[in-house]
C-alpha cells in the first residue's frame, strides 16, 4: 500500500522543517508539498529539509491546493497534512493497518495541542469526541482516504472555508472513516493569538452557519489567519 502525504503550504517557514521530520516511513512513497505563493523562506525550507520532497505551485487556497497535489499523485492512500501539524511516528503502520479492513475508505488521527494542558487539553478531547460522534473531520486531524473514493466523490468543493467538513460529509456516504486513538500534534497558535474564548465562539459560529447554509464565501471574512 502506497501513500502520498499533501502538504499545501502559504507562508510556513517556522513549521515546515518540523513537519517534514515525522514523514521517513518508507510507507510514504511521495511528499508533494503544494504551495500557494509563499514569500517567505517556506519552500527553501522544504528543499532542504526533504530534498526528495515534490514542490507543486499552485493557485492559493487549501482546498485547491489540495487537489492539485491529489491529482498529481498515483498511490493508493492520499494523507493530507496541514504544514503545523505532526505526524505520530506510527502514522503509517496505523493507516495500513486500519485500511486493511476494505470497508473502510479512509481515517483520521486524534489531536493534541503542542500546549497539551488547561482549556487547550480540554479543546483537544472534545475535537476528538466531537468527530467521533458526528463523523467529522477537521483539517487538524489529518484526513486520509483511498485514492479511488477520494476521486469519485469529486475532491474537496472549491470552497475557501470548511472544505474539510464538507469533504467529510461526502465521505459519510460512502463508507467508514476511522476514528484513530493515535494522535497528531498540532499548533495552539490560532487559539494563542486570537485568544482561547473568541476563537471556541469564532468556530462554534462559523460551524453553524454553515450548516444552515450560509456561504463559505462570507464565512471566509470571519476567519482569521493565524500566520
Amino acid at each position: 500500500m502506497t501513500i502520498t502525504v499533501i502538504i499545501p503550504t502559504l507562508n510556513e517557514e517556522q513549521t515546515i522543517e518540523h513537519t517534514l521530520s515525522r514523514l521517513h516511513d518508507p510507507a510514504f512513497s511521495e511528499i508533494l508539498v503544494v504551495d500557494g505563493g509563499s514569500h517567505d523562506q517556506t519552500l527553501a525550507r522544504v528543499a532542504t529539509a526533504a530534498p526528495h520532497a515534490r514542490i507543486l505551485l499552485g493557485t492559493k487556497g487549501r482546498a485547491r491546493q489540495m487537489n492539485s497535489g491529489a491529482a498529481a499523485s498515483e498511490a493508493d492512500v492520499l494523507l493530507f497534512l496541514h504544514a503545523d501539524t505532526l505526524l505520530p511516528l506510527t502514522a503509517a503502520g496505523d493507516m495500513i493497518t486500519t485500511l486493511q479492513d476494505p470497508r473502510t475508505i479512509g481515517g483520521r488521527f486524534d489531536v493534541r495541542f503542542d500546549r497539551d494542558s488547561g482549556w487547550y487539553w480540554l479543546i483537544c478531547r472534545m475535537m476528538n469526541w466531537r468527530s467521533r460522534l458526528t463523523g467529522i473531520v477537521t483539517g487538524d486531524q489529518a484526513l486520509f482516504v483511498r485514492r479511488p473514493v477520494f476521486e469519485a466523490v469529486g475532491g474537496f468543493p472549491d470552497i475557501p472555508v470548511m472544505e474539510d467538513i464538507a469533504l467529510s460529509k461526502q465521505l459519510k456516504r460512502v463508507g467508514r472513516i476511522a476514528a484513530l486513538k493515535s494522535c497528531v500534534l498540532t499548533s495552539s497558535r490560532r487559539w494563542t493569538r486570537q485568544g482561547v474564548a473568541r476563537t471556541i465562539l469564532l468556530m462554534w459560529w462559523m460551524r453553524l452557519l454553515f450548516f444552515v447554509g450560509v456561504s463559505p464565501d462570507k464565512l471566509k471574512q470571519l476567519y482569521i489567519d493565524a500566520r
